[in-house]
């Protein structure tokens, strides 16, 4: 399907055939959608998109109806329901497209290839057919959408333009630049662009004449003058040069917070950043507080070309003191999973979490651990050789290999236009004459922040006020402590003075707030920071007083203090005395909430109490390290307790181990059955080595005995699979008995998962099948869509063995619908049910989809997935070559990754080159590497895929009797034979010719008959 928005909404099926969308909201949504293509739209943002602020009563109801509509007309599976929201699935979306162009445009202008940047961005333009969202910009969400576009759009003409000049086409573009300047007359680059035109045209009057133009017009409307561009062109032009200014970078999307002011006064600096970062590894903006520095780093950041792949990750150091736990939480993501449970040396985890591929890490305010950063990003780099750290810091980190950007105090005219823009957005219209702002700019040392903050207070005051007040601040803050660092003397007096605007009510939240260490709902703050003397009615106008003071942002649906507002503002707790008490609110009302949701998010009510574990997970992480650090054994329990199923289905949590472990030192002071859960998750941890026997009997006796599983169901499938790994039945039965003779329905539903998989290992494939359907429709009962959709993919397997390749899919579709978190693994076994369909198209199709997902993300483990997928369509198609070509470079990024290649990745590599070889006919070298394929471990292999490997060597080597009984050695180990594949139907029907019914059926059967435990023995001998 694709989707255009460059113009009025169309849709097509892929094909070319249009598809018909009516009703104007209708196509809102379609359009808001396709503007995330294959990414989740929360359902709130599509409420907001649609309706704006005046939504219809059952808004939720309203937007259920208009996707059952936009299903109906695009057709079931367009559009996907996922845990939180709604996803697109369109293979093409013009605007995507137009900024992937546009992007690579821009990089091949900026590199001086004007050839290749005209071409792309010719191709870019073409897809424009009118304005962006032409028949649907009364939507809410459309003015800001096309306005983005637009600006896209123009940004690339000039690129265009730019691109023509070196190119010496200016004749041929004189008229669409003046075109152009004339729609666009403020726009300076574009007056730029037609100077330099004009003036290669030999027209150096008229070029002349355009500067004087824009230079009256930017006077007359923005009372500024022209920009340096435009002045460093009009001397060009003067001296009888032609001047090429360089191309802006545009910045992309990324796990970077969205700017909510302009970027003014830096463009020096940011240069010479970008430039470092082209050249260094390791770059350090170094200055003092309040200079600037995070956000000079964020606007490099976004500039940068991994941004626009979601390859840039900001971490601060502000509130930590451990630089790898810090960098460890901001990796923390859905999807990302190391391979095999990940290393425990936290370095390797990073290095791991991160990827191969070029990505940019922003370390923020180290100057507190300048030694622990340096140390950590050293070590960093050496394993990570396409990573680029950028660091902000009051001194450099000391690294051989370091570029230092020195950034100090705007100059006087920035910092003026700093503070005019600033005050200007405060109060619109505003006159302020230039004597009293010259000396606020002078008396704050030309600090960016510091300018911001006295800018907010124009709300209440005047120009010459807020001179005055600040002189009385600075001298009381400098007679405490002359020799204070210039942050101290600069950043204090501005929030000290701020804080003494506040009146008491407004102090009194404010600093209660210091303790949320991130963006927080309404709910929490009112909660926690009530009292007494501020009772909970009344917290919402404190708040939104706060908020338009500048003490308090709106963030995401929350609150948020700026860093230094906060570390200021929990100066002031301490103080009052509130720290402990109000720390143990904060500790407890976040016990409480993980406690109440964590049951919910196994029910119906999954989307809310995801959507609230994701929006609150800085917090809950925030107050489990609290109590462990307050020694505060049963609320430190509570919160794993409830984020460990968390953790597991949804997001990997890298320290997740640690926080079992601590918890586990409290020994006694832990509840028994606490105690005893907290053992089984220790010992089921990737880090734990294996366990005895007797160990394992114990563990398994304390949690019954304790009742640890009836209080916590999650550990439910671990002590189970514990259980029977041990080969103690009996124990794991005797519990599964208990289970379902209790109330729990969530319990009982993974009793039948854990049966299906036990069965499935045991080779008793009806057993395993019918516990499987079973689990599946326990767990729909429940509500809960992620268990839902983990057991389809055991249901599609049973299925697709079966030979209902319809069912399989069928059931892989509904698994991916159900939700995003698992959408690549799901992806990738619709991917191979369709090769063994027989639609290789269709499974070429979710292997990109997945491939793009990927990518995205940038984790090692997915890439690898794609990377086998890919390796097995081109194998099924009959193209070898390309499927070693798949493998080898499997192996490379294996190898070159930060990690040592683990021998399930070694089993993997050699069983698929076997697969290779077989297919290719070459029974000589498959032979040859049967001995390797033996050794692998027969944990780490798929047992019934050996012997049907063997049955095809046999066969190739000319012995159809012992491929027959090969093939029945699939189905001891197995349970059946596997009829969906329609290689070994092939295999079996050429067998049977050769041998003949009566002997093939013989010889089969003798495979077949064998003892289980004998195959096995057989197959690793």
């Amino acid at each position: 399907m694709r989707v255009a928005v460059l113009g009025p909404i169309q849709v097509s099926a892929d094909d070319g055939t249009p598809i018909d969308v009516g009703g104007a909201r209708l196509r809102g949504l379609l359009a808001r959608l396709a503007l995330s293509a294959g990414r989740v739209v929360q359902a709130e943002s599509l409420v907001d998109a649609l309706w704006g602020e005046h939504p219809p009563a059952g808004a939720a109801k309203a937007l259920h109806a208009l996707v059952y509509r936009l299903r109906k007309a695009l057709g079931s599976v367009a559009v996907e329901s996922v845990a939180t929201g709604y996803r697109l699935r369109a293979e093409d979306v013009d605007a995507d497209r137009f900024e992937d162009l546009a992007a690579r445009g821009h990089r091949e202008l900026a590199a001086d290839r004007p050839d290749r940047a005209a071409a792309l961005l010719g191709e870019a333009l073409a897809l424009w057919r009118g304005p962006a969202l032409a028949d649907v910009l009364d939507a809410p969400f459309s003015g800001t959408a096309a306005a983005r576009l637009e600006e896209l759009r123009i940004a690339a003409a000039e690129d265009r333009f730019d691109a023509g000049l070196r190119l010496g086409h200016h004749t041929a573009i004189l008229a669409d630049l003046e075109a152009a300047s004339a729609e666009h007359p403020l726009r300076e680059r574009l007056a730029a662009l037609r100077m330099r035109a004009l003036h290669a045209a030999g027209r150096q009057a008229d070029a002349l004449g355009v500067f004087e133009q824009v230079r009256s017009t930017l006077a007359d409307q923005l009372g500024i003058d022209p920009s340096e561009e435009l002045r460093t062109t009009r001397l060009a032009v003067l001296r009888g040069e032609r001047e090429a200014p360089r191309a802006r970078a545009e910045a992309g999307p990324g796990r970077l917070p969205a700017p909510l002011t302009s970027f003014i006064g830096r463009d020096d600096e940011l240069d010479l950043l970008s430039g470092l970062l082209e050249t260094s590894r390791l770059v350090t903006v170094v200055g003092p507080g309040g200079a600037g520095k995070t956000r000079l780093a964020l606007e490099a950041a976004s500039r940068h070309r991994a941004h626009r792949r979601d390859r840039v990750w900001l971490v601060s150091l502000a509130g930590t003191d451990v630089v790898a736990e810090a960098v460890l939480g901001a990796l923390s993501s859905p999807g990302a999973r190391p391979v095999g449970g990940g290393p425990a040396e936290p370095v390797d985890q990073v290095a791991e979490l991160l990827g191969g591929a070029e990505a940019v890490l922003v370390l923020d305010n180290c100057e507190h651990l300048v030694a622990a950063a340096a140390e950590f990003t050293g070590r960093l780099l050496e394993r990570q050789p396409y990573l680029t750290v950028l660091a902000t810091s009051r001194e450099p980190l000391d690294i051989i290999g370091e570029a230092i950007c020195r950034l100090g105090p705007l100059p006087q005219p920035a910092a003026v236009r700093l503070f005019t823009d600033r005050a200007t957005a405060v109060r619109p219209g505003v006159v302020l004459g230039d004597a009293p702002v010259i000396d606020i700019v002078r008396r704050l040392d030309g600090l960016p922040l510091a300018l911001e903050l006295a800018a907010a207070r124009l709300r209440t005051m005047d120009a010459d006020q807020i001179a005055q007040r600040l002189d009385d601040r600075f001298r009381l803050l400098s007679s405490g402590n002359r020799s204070a660092q210039p942050r101290r003397q600069t950043m204090h007096a501005v929030i000290g003075w701020s804080w003494d605007l506040l009146i008491d009510d407004e102090k009194t939240l404010a600093r209660r707030l210091s303790v949320f260490p991130a963006s927080t709902g309404a709910a929490a703050i009112e909660a926690i920071c009530s009292g007494q003397a501020l009772p909970p009615g009344d917290i919402a106008y404190v708040l939104g007083s706060l908020v338009d003071k500048s003490i308090v942002e709106r963030a995401a649906g929350g609150y948020r203090m700026l860093e230094t507002i906060r570390a200021y503002a929990a100066g002031k707790l301490d103080v009052a005395g509130e720290r402990e008490t109000t720390r143990d609110r904060f500790t407890r009302h976040f016990a409480d909430l993980a406690e109440e949701h964590g049951p919910l998010l196994r029910s119906h009510e999954q989307e809310e109490s995801l959507r609230l574990f994701d929006t609150e997970y800085d917090n809950l992480v925030y107050a489990l390290r609290t109590a462990l650090d307050g020694h505060d054994a049963t609320t430190a329990a509570r919160i794993v307790a409830a984020l460990h199923w968390y953790w597991m289905m949804v997001r990997y949590e890298p320290r997740g181990e640690t926080f079992v472990a601590r918890v586990l030192e409290f020994g006694d002071g832990l509840p028994p059955d606490a105690r005893a859960a907290f053992e089984i998750l220790r010992a089921t941890g990737n880090d734990e080595p294996a366990v005895t026997l007797d160990r394992v009997r114990a563990l398994i006796e304390e949690c019954a005995c304790t009742g640890a599983l009836e209080r916590y169901p999650t550990l439910l499938m671990a002590t189970l699979f514990m259980g029977y790994g041990a080969g103690l039945d009996g124990l794991a039965e005797r519990e599964i008995a208990r289970t379902r003779s209790r109330s729990d329905s969530w319990a009982i539903a993974c009793t039948f998962f854990v049966e299906a998989i036990i069965g499935n290992h045991r080779g008793d494939w009806e057993a395993a099948a019918t516990a499987a359907e079973r689990a599946l429709h326990s767990f729909e009962e429940t509500g809960d869509r992620l268990s839902t959709a983990l057991v389809l993919t055991l249901v599609a397997q049973t299925r697709s063995v079966r030979g209902d390749h319809d069912g399989a899919i069928a059931a892989y579709e509904r698994s991916i619908a159900l939700t995003s978190h698992h959408g690549i693994t799901h992806r990738l076994g619709l991917a191979v049910e369709r090769m063994r369909a027989g639609d290789p198209a269709g499974a070429r199709r979710d292997i990109e989809i997945a491939e793009r997902v990927a990518g995205e993300r940038g984790q090692q483990p997915q890439q690898l997935e794609v990377m086998a997928a890919l390796m097995e369509l081109y194998r099924r198609s009959g193209e070898v070559e390309r499927a070693d070509q798949e493998l080898d470079r499997m192996k490379r990024v294996v190898s070159g990754s930060p990690l040592p290649p683990g021998t399930a990745i070694n089993g993997f590599v050699l069983t698929a080159r076997m697969a290779n070889l077989l297919t290719a006919g070459d029974a000589k070298r498959a032979r040859e590497l049967l001995p390797d394929i033996v050794r692998i471990p027969a944990a780490l292999r798929d047992l019934a895929l050996a012997a049907q490997q063997l049955a095809r060597l046999l066969c190739l080597e000319g012995d159809p009797g012992g491929a027959a009984t090969a093939l029945g050695m699939s189905q001891a180990i197995r349970g059946a034979f596997d009829h969906g594949d329609p290689e070994l139907r092939e295999l079996a029907a050429s067998l049977a010719e050769r041998l003949g019914p009566a002997e093939y059926d013989t010889a089969y059967r003798r495979g077949a008959r064998m003892p289980r435990q004998d195959v096995i023995d057989r197959l690793t001998e």
